[in-house]
């Protein structure tokens, strides 16, 4: 096999026109916000959920971007890091019934109301991510008694052999709880109280936890919309990153500016400032010249008749 041959089957494919007016959408989100409900009304459900993901990196999701996006078939929804609130999940969950996989971590706006709104609506889920900055870990710790499903009266021996039918309200489905940071004594509470969901899975075989499998959406290393973005180009969320040119700190190596550059930099951009209120000057001053002559120019006109009937009275009187 030619040497070249390796070379060849690593080349990236090109992106697919339908991803590449993706990115186009994504890089000019803020543009259509205001529209973006009309505009979601034609798009796929896929393509929506690719766009909140873009919205999500571009810290452009909230409220009203997930509520024009939301769609009934979406199975995972990552709003983690955004502006959601109490509001927009609730609107979302009463749209996405069948959400499987939720991440609201470091969504500083979400709470525990918020949360016990959502299991009423979502009875599917099953992985829930959480917590990740003080104040949406001092929102789980505040939800531990919606995270447990209370029971109507069961005889079962185990929370194994219970049918869905039997738990009364809470997170009926919950079964994987990602929260990194979670305090013993929350630990503790759910690992006694509700053996049922477990925190943090870590799998240590191909069974994954007491034979079943863990899904993907559990693991902590994940970021659970980066599959929807994957063929997506970086550059659609990564290049407003980079627009604004960061302010360097002063190295020893820069040279620095002498006095006079300084004043005549200084000079340039406050007249650059006052530019427009000169020339908003010198438009005014044009139209009091123009009115002051129109005046004056009514004036002289009626001086000039006022001479010429006095004449015509004194050649009368005569």
């Amino acid at each position: 096999m030619p040497w070249w041959d390796g070379l060849l089957t690593k080349k990236t494919k090109p992106r697919s026109l339908v991803n590449l007016c993706i990115g186009l959408i994504g890089r000019h989100l803020e543009d259509i916000v205001e529209d973006l409900d009309e505009i979601a009304i034609v798009l796929p459900a896929e393509i929506k959920l690719t766009v909140a993901a873009i919205a999500r990196r571009r810290k452009l999701l909230n409220d009203d971007v997930l509520i024009a996006l939301a769609d009934a078939s979406w199975d995972i929804l990552d709003v983690s890091g955004s502006d959601v609130s109490d509001f927009g999940l609730v609107k979302a969950a009463e749209v996405c019934k069948f959400i499987k996989a939720l991440d609201i971590s470091r969504c500083t706006k979400i709470t525990a109301t918020g949360i016990s709104e959502l299991v009423k609506h979502c009875h599917s889920l099953e992985t829930l991510r959480c917590g990740g900055c003080p104040r949406s870990d001092n929102t789980a710790r505040r939800c531990l008694s919606i995270f447990k499903p209370r029971l109507e009266y069961v005889e079962e021996d185990s929370w194994e052999e219970l049918d869905t039918k039997e738990i009364g309200s809470g997170a009926q489905s919950l079964r994987w709880l990602v929260w990194p940071s979670i305090d013993n004594n929350s630990l503790e509470n759910l690992s006694v109280e509700c053996p049922r969901i477990v925190v943090n899975p870590k799998p240590s075989s191909p069974f994954g936890f007491m034979g079943t499998e863990v899904p993907f959406e559990a693991f902590q290393n994940i970021i659970l919309d980066d599959a929807v973005v994957k063929d997506i180009d970086p550059k659609t969320w990564t290049m407003h990153g980079i627009a604004k040119m960061p302010i360097s700190s002063p190295s020893s190596s820069s040279i620095e500016l002498s006095v006079a550059e300084k004043f005549r930099l200084a000079f340039e951009e406050r007249d650059n400032r006052l530019a427009p209120k000169r020339a908003k000057n010198a438009r005014q001053h044009q139209r009091r010249a123009a009115r002051d002559l129109l005046l004056m120019s009514a004036r002289a006109k009626a001086a000039v008749l006022a001479s010429q009937v006095s004449k015509s009275l004194h050649s009368r009187n005569l």
